[in-house]
């Protein structure tokens, strides 16, 4: 069910649950973003960092709690109806979501990929959308590319014209789950670098992440899941740089030791 909300925070989770059979994947999950902030998600496989993406959307919907982004919130359980098709099809348009499979149509062009959206769920004019698209590309360094079918592009690429995409629905807020995780490690800069535009152009965004170099100079706010709970969170640099909880630190010793990280109480 859905209902208008106040708070000057663009999403808001409350004591979020979520099983899979006996495996409790969230547990009594609480997070607030506010409005042109960056929350990144860190923690091992199987933390529920992906999970919990997931419900911002409503892609898996959770057995407990409550979720709002923007002005609509929906509450589970205790005998709450689950939203209908439709009132869920109009919520996902205002949640930009970026998985680490690029899930392109292979048989449209870059720029019919981006217009699909618009065309379809947001009924836009035909010549609209395709001006938006091509904005949208321009937007992603891929403004040559939009006659371009996804077979011919790189890993990098074909990430871009995801987000393009997605923001092609301006969306109240963007997620992003492990969107580099899949690319070839000199691809992944190029991806990094446009998540790091939107971060500078005021977009709200949750970005589940293994990067965490590029966490610690883009995030506002880390949050550190493990076994389905949060286990720390605050300033993305003093979470990384100084962690509180034996975990955290033991989960960001590796990437010290590789030197993906800067050493601890560095000032860069």
């Amino acid at each position: 069910m859905s209902e208008p909300s106040h708070s000057t925070s663009k999403i808001e989770i409350r004591a979020l649950r979520k099983s899979f059979g006996s495996n409790e994947v969230l547990k009594n999950i609480n997070l607030d973003v506010a409005k042109g902030g960056v929350v990144a998600l860190i923690g091992p496989s199987g933390s529920g960092k992906s999970t919990l993406l997931r419900c911002i959307n409503l892609l898996v919907v959770p057995d407990g709690g409550s979720v709002r982004v923007a002005d609509t919130r929906f509450a589970f359980g205790d005998g709450s109806n689950l939203p209908d098709v439709k009132t869920l099809a109009r919520f996902r348009a205002t949640t930009g979501m970026v998985f680490q499979h690029f899930n392109l149509f292979p048989h449209m062009t870059t720029l019919q990929n981006v217009m699909e959206g618009p065309l379809t769920v947001r009924r836009m004019a035909r010549a609209d959308a395709e001006k938006l698209a091509r904005a949208q590309l321009a937007k992603v360094g891929l403004a040559e590319k939009a006659d371009q079918y996804p077979a011919t592009l790189s890993g990098g690429q074909k990430q871009r014209v995801a987000i393009a995409r997605a923001l092609a629905m301006e969306p109240d807020v963007m997620l992003f789950d492990e969107a580099t995780s899949a690319l070839d490690p000199e691809l992944v800069g190029e991806v990094l670098n446009v998540i790091q535009q939107l971060a500078s152009e005021g977009m709200t965004m949750v970005i589940v992440t293994h990067e965490i170099a590029f966490a610690r100079e883009v995030a506002d706010r880390l949050i550190f899941m493990r076994d389905g709970v949060v286990v720390e969170e605050g300033p993305a640099r003093q979470v990384i740089d100084n962690p509180r909880e034996a975990a955290t630190r033991a989960f960001l010793s590796h990437f010290h030791r590789t030197g993906a990280l800067p050493p601890a109480n560095a000032t860069s």
